[in-house]
């Protein structure tokens, strides 16, 4: 008896540089081919969610305020709060006459901060995708503030990926993928088009953000390849504007940039996902070969004897980043004592249950 196999999941981020057109307004003729996009991925046997932006967008547009991001949250949350209806009643205009049913997802770090919160928007996406929905996510940015915010929707999206068991994430972003240098300023930069290692050199060559409209830039988009690398989760970055960019990305040979992913490996716990996607990096430890393979073999918690370097102040609490000798991230985790305990008391510097490890 033969069964059918299960559907896979994508994750599509859709950035605000790419859902809007040149005026900053949210582009309908762009969301129309999405929809007729997304169709056919899931007649092809794909889950689809969409981490969108373009709330503020379409919230300033409805209020007829200049389309330019606010400086004062205020105004940043208002227009969030009616550009959420607006920009949910686009999606839902272009998906119902392919029968398919949009849902609003709106989350906050604090909604998935521990377990129980975790497992109830686990339980919600699972349920939404089984009734045949497409969820639309977003940050909540009308409840949001710098505490609870993601900041970025690729963060969001890695997230999401991660709560979905999503079998690849594809960010739609306003260049064709990662380059070996910055193409708007260097005429030989070349893309890359596939990623198996996060290497230094790469993570140096990041830029921030190309445009005005969005927060994320690649340096941020790389952060969660990183973390979904480690969740076994294959990522596509690649232009959004390409002709059948979704298609194509979820093909065999995707589109733009593939980050490609190991044998998936257990959960990542929420506390993990918090560290690994939460926090600001405050210091950075480098670590000798020793204690590296420790690390990425044996999953052991960081002892401080393993510690060649300490760069930055941090305090007890702080995320920091774990490095090999040859500079490549291979953890990061909550730090148990300060930079100056660190570095001369003997003991636990990061517990391996607050540890993410990306080798």
């Amino acid at each position: 008896m033969t069964h059918a196999a299960r559907p896979r999941t994508a994750v599509i981020k859709i950035g605000s540089s790419t859902l809007t057109d040149a005026e900053g307004k949210v582009d309908r003729a762009y969301l129309a081919d999405l929809a007729h996009q997304v169709n056919r991925v899931r007649k092809a046997g794909w889950n689809v969610i969409i981490v969108s932006s373009g709330s503020i967008p379409c919230g300033l547009e409805s209020l007829g305020l200049p389309l330019k991001r606010p400086k004062d949250m205020p105004t940043v949350q208002a227009a969030s709060s009616v550009g959420q209806r607006a920009l949910i009643a686009a999606y839902d205009q272009v998906f119902s006459p392919y029968g398919m049913l949009t849902s609003l997802v709106l989350l906050t770090r604090r909604d998935t901060a521990d377990r129980n919160a975790y497992l109830h928007a686990r339980d919600t996406f699972a349920r939404l995708l089984e009734l045949g929905a497409v969820p639309i996510v977003n940050e909540n940015d009308t409840v949001s503030v710098e505490q609870i915010k993601f900041g970025d929707n690729d963060t969001l999206a890695a997230l999401v990926a991660c709560l979905a068991d999503a079998d690849r994430v594809v960010i739609l972003s306003d260049i064709d993928g990662l380059y070996t240098a910055n193409p708007q300023i260097d005429s030989n930069a070349t893309l890359i088009r596939r990623v198996d290692r996060l290497t230094p050199e790469i993570m140096a060559g990041a830029t921030g953000a190309g445009s005005a409209v969005g927060s994320g830039g690649m340096i941020t988009k790389l952060t969660s390849a990183r973390v979904l690398g480690a969740a076994g989760i294959p990522l596509v970055i690649c232009h959004g504007r390409a002709e059948d960019a979704v298609v194509r990305s979820l093909a065999d040979d995707p589109i733009g940039t593939l980050f490609t992913a190991r044998e998936r490996r257990h959960e990542i716990t929420p506390r993990k996902l918090w560290i690994a996607l939460g926090d600001s990096v405050k210091g950075r430890l480098v670590v000798d070969a020793g204690a590296a393979c420790a690390l990425v073999e044996h999953g052991s918690s960081l002892l401080s004897v393993g510690v060649r370097r300490i760069d930055g102040l941090f305090e007890a609490g702080d995320v920091v980043d774990v490095l090999d000798e040859s500079g490549y991230v291979i953890a990061r985790g909550l730090v148990r004592c300060d930079a100056q305990a660190a570095r001369e008391e003997a003991g636990t510097v990061i517990h391996r249950d607050e540890m993410v490890v990306f080798e």
